[in-house]
């Protein structure tokens, strides 16, 4: 929810690396702080989770930001996808690390090496990135500037239309995105029967199609456009739930796998690039901060649905296949966005 203000101040000329390097260090802190959970502490465990997963996703805010300022607008698609690409390398790279200790049932020491693991890969962003900050005099403090700004920005969204359709669009489409990776392991073991070893070889198989699908589809975004490329990566989730519902055999579900990754890495690494293209200049970490509260806070409704729907019907497929309505309807109000990379070409 404090996004777009973190945002807006950062824009206002705090900077945003500062913001970034906080969070980064207080997900590393709550991460490896999870390995002096004791039985039982269930209180400790869940704060600790809380605060790791607040610094990452604040952190992303300040990281997506970045985008327009390492590259030139007829790259974002290709260097979004490479930032992605590296993410999903990296956390197959971390499980192939700490699954011996998961084999092992060390469970609780897995969590200090993912912490180390991240903040090394952090160290060249906190020493190299370069960033581009204004000198700015102020009167008053940054906390209320930041509130300021946003509730300017609220008030005359109509100046951001386009802006805003493409965030209800993303709303809508990302919903369906997180539900299906929310429940496809659950989908896979009662459904399908997979066993945990069965389940392993699937998420290997998903990341590392994400890490091919970000890639590809994010050189391709900068070829056909962003808005056209999520289109086609929303067709693809759709086969995704359609092949889910009717597949019966362990087999076919890798295929579905196989496609659901795919999807998975370009739709979110297009859907960043298209945001940076969108965005003023002046204002784009705010807007990524209501990007980032668009994306977390529509991963409560599908969730809900599949679960209702589930309840109801006391079937899972049918609950997978309910949620081809959230890419239906992101799908439709994504038609109404203007691409500004289209729009420059005719």
């Amino acid at each position: 929810f404090i996004a777009p203000v973190l945002g807006a101040i950062a824009d206002y000329g705090a900077g945003k690396k500062r913001f970034l390097v906080f969070f980064t260090l207080l997900c590393v802190f709550g991460t490896a702080s999870l390995y002096f959970v004791g039985p039982g502490e269930i209180f400790w465990g869940i704060f600790l989770f809380v605060l790791a997963n607040i610094g990452f996703e604040a952190g992303l805010v300040f990281y997506d930001a970045f985008l327009p300022e390492l590259t030139a607008p007829k790259n974002f698609g290709r260097v979004s996808g490479y930032g992605f690409g590296m993410g999903y390398l990296g956390s197959l790279a971390t499980l192939g690390i700490v699954y011996p200790l998961i084999q092992s049932e060390m469970i609780k020491e897995t969590f200090p090496i993912a912490a180390v693991f991240f903040l090394f890969f952090s160290l060249p962003l906190f020493f190299f990135l370069k960033e581009k900050r204004k000198k700015v005099s102020r009167t008053e403090s940054f906390v209320k500037i930041g509130f300021h700004r946003v509730w300017s920005t609220i008030t005359h969204l109509k100046n951001y239309r386009n802006l805003l359709t493409f965030l209800i669009a993303y709303f809508f489409y990302i919903e369906g995105v997180n539900t299906v990776i929310f429940f496809s392991g659950n989908y896979a073991s009662t459904t399908l029967g997979f066993s945990d070893t069965d389940l392993l070889i699937f998420f290997i198989t998903v990341q590392t199609t994400a890490i091919l699908g970000s890639i590809i589809l994010g050189v391709l975004a900068d070829k056909i456009g962003q808005k056209r490329t999520i289109v086609i990566t929303l067709f693809m989730w759709l086969i995704t739930v359609v092949m889910a519902f009717f597949t019966t055999d362990q087999f076919t579900f890798y295929i579905v796998g196989f496609i659901a990754g795919a999807a998975m890495g370009s739709c979110q690494s297009v859907s960043r690039s298209l945001m940076s293209r969108l965005i003023p200049p002046d204002r784009k970490t705010e807007f990524f901060g209501f990007y980032s509260f668009f994306g977390k806070s529509s991963a409560i409704i599908g969730p809900l649905t599949f679960g209702f729907v589930s309840y109801l019907t006391g079937s899972q497929r049918i609950a997978i296949i309910s949620i081809a309505f959230f890419f239906i309807v992101g799908l439709i109000i994504l038609t109404k966005v203007k691409d500004p990379q289209i729009a420059s070409t005719q």
